[in-house]
């Protein structure tokens, strides 16, 4: 539905966009300076990360925590440069226009740029499971028990260590195997467990399928966590820059935790090692866990809502 200038109320600060007999949904108006403001903070911020990691791109040095995020998830640099506003916010469309707010689901009206809801049922259908698995996600009870050992069920046995050709490992693979088999795997997390040593996996204490995670995803698990950014770059543009940079920039937090508690070496880049195999350390990968999961919280909370916003508008 368009926004007539004859159903349009602004006051450049909020309105609301009406439709024939209802309202349709509320709606905040960015001048040109304000939006354009937002786009360039937006852009430094993001460049903090993308910038590195392109120089250590072209150096063939990979950095396995800052850079993780741009080879496990597929989501570009370029792409998260670019600021969206969310769904529900329109600007004024003032030339020139950057290039993505000339293509769908961008629409140029009345002198301002929105975007529209998802037209394609299959787009819908997305969002619409995105937004369950969150909730069943944020409605289970967490489980603070993993103390980080999934990383260590990957290089079990040595056979396939994930990242042996940026990173060693700071224990001897006897000691790794023994941690393994004398503590209880409880991985919830389908991507985490796939990845597991073929070894390892019947040692876990379930066997999370890809058709299941709905069922088996829970809010204290680090990788769950981590992919809220996964699902946020999913749900562009309409959940907004804003919100993706703050699940980007928290799955970095949550990375960061995620290999110091893992049995390789991170001296090189600063970082000092989570010791799980210790007593000391398992209470201390708890207590950064469950630091993480509560600021995860608020973002999966965030993100619900931008997509239920979409939804019912």
């Amino acid at each position: 539905m368009g926004l007539g200038k004859e159903n349009l109320q602004t006051d450049r600060a909020s309105a609301w966009v009406y439709g024939v007999t209802a309202v349709v949904y509320p709606v905040k108006v960015f001048s040109d300076a304000e939006w354009r403001d937002r786009a360039q903070r937006h852009r430094e911020r993001a460049e903090r990360w993308t910038k590195p990691t392109r120089k250590r791109r072209e150096a063939q040095v990979p950095h396995p925590i800052d850079d993780f995020l741009f080879t496990y998830y597929p989501f570009s640099f370029a792409k998260l440069e670019d600021w969206h506003s969310p769904f529900g916010v329109a600007l004024e469309a003032v030339e020139p226009l950057p290039e993505r707010f000339t293509r769908s689901p961008y629409r140029i009206e009345s002198g301002l740029v929105y975007s529209e809801r998802p037209a394609d049922p299959k787009e819908l259908q997305r969002l619409s499971w995105i937004r369950e698995l969150l909730v069943a996600t944020r409605d289970r009870l967490p489980n603070f028990a993993c103390h980080g050992l999934h990383e260590w069920a990957m290089v079990y046995r040595g056979q396939q260590v994930r990242h042996e050709k940026t990173t060693p490992l700071r224990l001897p693979q006897a000691e790794i195997d023994a941690l393994v088999e004398s503590r209880p795997l409880v991985c919830s997390h389908f991507d985490a467990f796939r990845f597991f040593a073929p070894e390892a996996q019947p040692m876990n204490r379930t066997q999370p399928t890809l058709d299941e995670r709905q069922e088996n995803e829970q809010p204290g698990c680090i990788h769950a966590n981590m992919d809220l950014y996964k699902w946020a770059s999913k749900a562009m543009p309409w959940i907004g820059s804003d919100l993706l940079i703050d699940c980007f920039e928290q799955s970095l937090a949550l990375r960061d935790l995620d290999m110091r508690a893992s049995p390789y070496d991170l001296s090189a880049w600063g970082r000092e090692p989570v010791k799980i195999e210790t007593v000391e350390g398992r209470r201390e990968y708890e207590a950064g866990q469950r630091a993480l999961a509560e600021v995860s919280a608020g973002l999966r909370r965030r993100l619900i809502d931008a997509l239920s916003f979409v939804q019912v508008a």
